[in-house]
């Protein structure tokens, strides 16, 4: 590997200074704790804090505060050494890492575990994180991380039982327990409630990943703020941790998108701690192949985020840089970036063997002790005399202890409270074939009816719209007055502003949402003045909440953030619309990796919407390209419900349909663009208040003997529901 020259600027004649200054005395010590101070002590002391184990990047964040904050931090309080309790903790996690891999890897040879050796230092530093976000009065810790250091991180800082684990190594876990219909026990999720080493209880959640490296991180970010928006009023209560790979984080498209969602209101969730397990080195790659830029993580400063580097082998460095990245996060809710440059152990995985690729590099690793090691020798060349006895008392009872409960001696799981957006999960069940033979009635009464229809039809009177959006309203009214029908997008927020009055949410995103790509949907009105109104906003007695944010420019990320949102509320109904049914091209790994085949891995259940609007309506091949056939082939086990609405009232009973089942499926609805205004889209005030979705709509002026050829839409219930008969297929 090559080294880079980062321009560190870490010799005298970048300030201007030369070795006659050393013994000149200046001022400037007086800033970092010294008083006045020869130029040598200065600077030996600048070596110290930032030429050492660490190397901060905060010089591109613009606000002063910020840069004032960190630079005390580091240049007063870095140096302060760490006392003997926190010691003996990062002692006993640096165990407890080192000792799980070293016995998963004797007892079972072979096996795929993505190991963490060589980055053992990771548990002790989410450790400090949880420890030091709990006693700021953080409630829930939401976790995403890819493979590395999964089971391990489950075992020692999730506190799953090394029982649950050892049964899914030697194959005798209940799938549908824990894996779904069959995924590999490195990509399963976890929660848990643990007491800290403070006393405080706190919530921690893993989520479940797939295979797409850093595809987790908007869901977890999504998630998050499901759960602010649902149980906390201070998004400080819930902290995200994304857990990334180096050539990941540099590599990823989807990470550039999860940054600029960081401090957008649709998106904010008071900061993110990323945390990077630096390997050097990605899949076979050296990092001089893999990244332009210095470091991985030089896409923080695109938010202005800062970055602690720190050595893996130096864990109160590393424990240190938590707490402060910590610290940072609840003062400025602000995402944080630590980037632990460590090593990788063993190859890719634990069958690999590396020196194919690195012969150098492993040639040294073989040699190099592990964390653990390092930490002992460190302590006993620092004046802790009796460190290697109680590392060696330590090393003996976690063996035993894990042999104990490799040989089924019980290990009792932490106890658990639910919250309560999980106790609204748990009433939910499975669905089954039966329930798709007919729809649950979704109709509202008329009271409901007038109620929403006056509210999102009328305004403040200190609030003027737009004099164009103003007669788009006033021709629906007409409609209505004249002949009792509401159009397409009348008929979309009478579906919302209804869930609103039932006491449900509705949260909304896309490009241009609130006024609608085609401009039929006008959700959110402004005046000349640039001043806001939602339609929905003031319905009598609607205890909902109607949310509703034009997304940046983004399709994976945004759907990604929507899905984790909908994992978090099974009371919600959160909508994605694309800006052209094509755009879901861009957001297709999501849909691969978690919609479609989420509840069959995870036995996560997920009423996400995605709106696909355009389809096949003249703008040839390339806005043609929201294929239903694309969706069909994924509709497996129930999976998901794939719809073409061609009526204001049945998309209205679709939407409520959504959270009136008893269990959860996503959906995919092919929006028109022409029939948003097409007349034969209307529908009369009484199909609102009867009935419910109507599955096949037939055509009662067509001669069923002479049609030779079934819509697309047939192929869903041939496909989907065998059971349902060919002769009631028509069109929808």
């Amino acid at each position: 590997m090559k080294e880079k020259d980062r321009g560190a600027n870490l010799v005298l004649s970048f300030f201007g200074l030369e070795e006659s200054d050393m013994d000149t005395v200046f001022q400037v010590g007086e800033r970092i704790g010294l008083g006045p101070a020869k130029l040598r002590d200065i600077l030996a002391h600048l070596q110290k804090v930032y030429a050492g184990p660490v190397g901060i990047e905060f010089k591109y964040i613009s606000d002063q505060q910020r840069v004032n904050w960190l630079a005390r931090e580091m240049e007063l309080k870095f140096s302060n050494p760490v006392p003997l309790e926190k010691k003996k903790r990062i002692l006993e996690k640096l165990n407890q890492g080192v000792m799980f891999e070293e016995f998963l890897h004797k007892k079972y040879v072979g096996q795929k575990r993505f190991s963490l050796e060589g980055g053992e230092t990771t548990i002790p530093a989410l450790d400090a994180i949880i420890n030091v976000a709990a006693d700021d009065e953080v409630q829930e810790v939401v976790i995403g991380m890819a493979h590395r250091g999964r089971l391990n991180i489950l075992a020692n800082i999730m506190g799953k039982t090394y029982e649950q684990i050892f049964s899914e190594f030697e194959g005798t876990a209940q799938v549908d327990q824990t894996m779904g219909s069959g995924d590999v026990k490195y990509h399963m999720g976890y929660g848990s409630q643990l007491t800290t080493a403070n006393g405080k209880t706190i919530h921690l959640k893993l989520m479940p990943n797939p295979s797409h490296l850093e595809a987790v991180n908007p869901v977890v970010i999504g998630f998050a703020r499901a759960k602010a928006d649902a149980l906390y009023t201070e998004y400080e209560k819930i902290l995200p941790i994304l857990i990334h790979g180096d050539a990941s984080v540099a590599g990823q498209g989807i990470m550039y998108e999860v940054l600029q969602m960081s401090k957008l209101s649709g998106y904010y969730t008071g900061g993110t701690i990323h945390f990077v397990i630096n390997n050097q080195i990605g899949f076979t790659t050296d990092f001089d192949e893999a990244r332009s830029s210095d470091y991985c993580t030089s896409l923080a400063a695109a938010i202005q985020a800062p970055v602690f580097h720190v050595n893996g082998d130096d864990p109160e460095a590393v424990l240190k840089c938590a707490e402060i990245a910590t610290r940072y996060r609840q003062e400025f809710n602000s995402d944080v970036f630590i980037d632990m440059v460590c090593y990788r152990k063993h190859g890719h995985n634990e069958g690999d063997d590396p020196k194919f690729t690195q012969p150098q590099l492993y040639g040294l690793i073989e040699k190099h002790p592990n964390p653990r090691e390092v930490y002992v020798n460190f302590l006993l060349q620092n004046g802790e005399a009796d460190a290697k006895e109680m590392a060696k008392e330590m090393e003996k009872k976690f063996w035993d202890d894990l042999q104990e409960r490799l040989d089924e001696v019980k290990q009792k799981p932490l106890p658990y409270q639910y919250q309560q957006p999980e106790l609204w999960w748990r009433n939910m069940r499975k669905a089954s074939e039966q329930d798709f033979e007919q729809s649950p009635v979704t109709a509202i009464s008329e009271e409901t009816f007038t109620k929403v229809f006056d509210a999102m039809m009328k305004w403040p009177e200190d609030f003027k719209p737009l004099r164009k959006v103003e007669k788009i309203i006033q021709d629906k009214i007409k409609l209505f007055d004249s002949e009792q029908k509401l159009d397409w997008a009348s008929g979309e927020l009478m579906a919302y502003g209804s869930l609103l009055v039932d006491g449900k949410d509705v949260r909304m995103t896309g490009q241009d949402i609130r006024r609608g790509t085609f401009s039929h949907r006008h959700a959110v009105l402004r005046d000349e003045n640039g001043r806001d109104y939602n339609r929905l906003s003031l319905i009598p007695g609607a205890s909902g909440k109607y949310r509703i944010f034009n997304s940046l420019l983004s399709e994976y990320g945004v759907l990604g953030f929507e899905y984790g949102y909908s994992l978090a509320n099974p009371n919600a109904l959160v909508l994605w619309e694309a800006q052209f049914g094509d755009f879901v091209n861009g957001a297709q790994t999501m849909i691969d990796q978690f919609i479609s085949a989420g509840e069959q891995k995870w036995n996560r259940m997920s009423g996400m919407v995605m709106l696909l609007p355009h389809g096949y309506e003249g703008q040839g091949p390339e806005h043609s390209s929201a294929r239903l056939e694309r969706f069909l082939q994924s509709c497996a086990e129930l999976n998901m419900i794939i719809t073409n609405i061609t009526t204001s009232a049945n998309f209205f009973h679709a939407m409520r349909r959504q959270v009136e089942w008893p269990f959860r499926k996503p959906l995919v609805n092919f929006s028109p663009k022409a029939n948003l205004r097409h007349p034969g889209s209307y529908s009369a005030k009484s199909e609102f208040l009867n009935g419910g979705f109507r599955e096949v709509i037939d055509d009662a002026a067509a001669d069923k003997s002479k049609i030779k050829k079934y819509c697309s839409v047939a192929v869903k219930y041939i496909l989907i529901w065998p059971n349902v008969k060919k002769k009631r297929v028509g069109m929808m």
